[in-house]
């Protein structure tokens, strides 16, 4: 990797990054950055192009330090928000909640982005995500969404919420009490509570992301230098159709049907989303292949210790090596 050893800040946008706003189909601007890709071991070479999606309640600016390495291996890189998400407006009745009527919403939108994104960048383009990330791009090849025009090469994916962590009932009963939550009462409420101030995270969530603590500061140092990221709870209308999103990907023949490469980077500790789900994914995609850490990693695996976000890099770097070599 070019200049590996050189420090990354995390809490600062590269100098060679650049930030800006793209548009959706319908006029809704979502940011975006952008790294022009960096010559390789002084060659002025380039790998191809990354874009990355974050998760739900995220931001890019959580993964500027992979998105910095990924840039000085050569890869053009992109990140975007998603609608209604940190610096691009929020869907529901407060500036808090995610909400969304359906997760359908989103796959047009990426599809949308893509589209125009492959036609700004070169090839060979790879697409990638975190938790809800990984989950409405494997929704969007599921759906054969991302398969018009240029489709993505490969894909590598996060911990990608491919089912979520409930309580030991049926999954259609999880379903059901999520339906009948947005039955009972106004669906953009939240679903579960959060700290007793809005903006401040609360005491326990980092025993479910990460075992940095570095790291995990820098997600409140985003927040307080750009309140605009802060977000809270899902609504029940987002954990309904979380659900129903889900069930479309167990569907029989559903994952069976997506040809491209996919990386699934999991952890078997993940609090948050079935690491068993994400198993199973592997297994059934004809072009699967997991990568599975225990119980040294929580849910944001990119966000991790360095000893074992570096094992995470590289399982990434070896799966890009391989779809998309060097030239």
């Amino acid at each position: 990797m070019a200049n590996a050893d050189a420090p990354i800040d995390r809490r600062s946008i590269p100098p060679t990054a650049t930030e800006g706003t793209w548009v959706l189909a319908d006029g809704h601007a979502v940011r975006r950055i952008d790294w022009p890709g960096a010559p390789v071991d002084g060659q002025d070479a380039r790998r191809g192009s990354i874009l990355f999606m974050p998760g739900r309640g995220d931001c890019y600016e959580k993964y500027l330090e992979s998105l910095e390495e990924w840039h000085r291996d050569g890869w053009r890189v992109t990140a975007s928000d998603w609608r209604g998400q940190a610096g691009s407006g929020r869907l529901g009745e407060d500036p808090f909640t995610g909400h969304i009527e359906d997760f359908s919403i989103w796959t047009d939108d990426l599809a949308h982005l893509w589209q125009q994104w492959v036609q700004e960048v070169p090839g060979p383009h790879i697409i990638a995500g975190h938790s809800m990330g990984g989950h409405l791009i494997m929704r969007a090849l599921v759906d054969g969404k991302l398969q018009g025009g240029t489709p993505p090469v490969a894909c590598f994916l996060s911990a990608p919420m491919l089912g979520m962590k409930g309580p030991p009932v049926p999954f259609f009963v999880q379903h059901s009490v999520a339906k009948l939550m947005t039955l009972i009462g106004d669906p953009t409420r939240q679903a579960w509570k959060w700290s007793e101030k809005p903006g401040e995270l609360p005491a326990d969530r980092i025993n479910l992301l990460t075992h940095d603590p570095d790291r995990y500061a820098d997600e409140q140092y985003w927040r307080d230098t750009r309140p605009e990221l802060v977000m809270g709870p899902a609504s029940w209308r987002w954990v309904e159709r979380a659900y129903a999103s889900c069930r479309v990907l167990n569907a029989s023949g559903a994952m069976e049907r997506v040809r491209v490469p996919v990386l699934l980077a999991s952890t078997a500790h993940d609090k948050l989303v079935s690491h068993d789900a994400i198993a199973r994914a592997a297994d059934r995609l004809p072009n699967g292949r997991l990568f599975v850490l225990g119980e040294e990693a929580h849910h944001e695996i990119l966000r991790e210790r360095d000893e074992v976000r570096r094992r995470v890099m590289d399982a990434i770097g070896a799966f890009l090596d391989e779809v998309a070599p060097p030239q």
